[in-house]
């Protein structure tokens, strides 16, 4: 199903990443006001790309910038949110969290603490 701009809960709206896994090309992005970060897999880092489903929920602060990389064989997911300055947004804390596939190559959602 194409993703359309009404699609809030799937679109891309900022903040895009892009990591290989297994062969497979993972376009992760900000979906914008519902704050959840997304991906999609590919053959081709040009596209076209399958929407898979969320990898973050929203965090405290909704800002949802990441990125993806691999270190001595564990994937890792770096962003931020507002934990520690209570919600405000411009005050940011960096985050890391080691980042699981599914056999499938399907990456488990991780809850961000948002409200969301």
């Amino acid at each position: 199903q194409p993703l359309k701009a009404g699609d809030h809960d799937r679109r891309f709206f900022e903040a895009s990443w892009m990591h290989k896994y297994n062969g497979k090309y993972y376009f992760s992005y900000s979906t914008g006001n519902t704050h959840k970060l997304c991906y999609a897999i590919g053959d081709n880092p040009y596209g076209p790309f399958t929407y898979k489903g969320v990898i973050l929920t929203p965090v405290v602060g909704w800002t949802t910038h990441h990125s993806i990389c691999e270190f001595k064989g564990k994937w890792y997911l770096f962003h931020h949110d507002s934990v520690p300055s209570g919600g405000k947004t411009w005050l940011r804390s960096i985050k890391v969290i080691e980042l699981e596939y599914n056999p499938d190559g399907t990456i488990v959602t991780i809850d961000g603490g948002g409200n969301g």
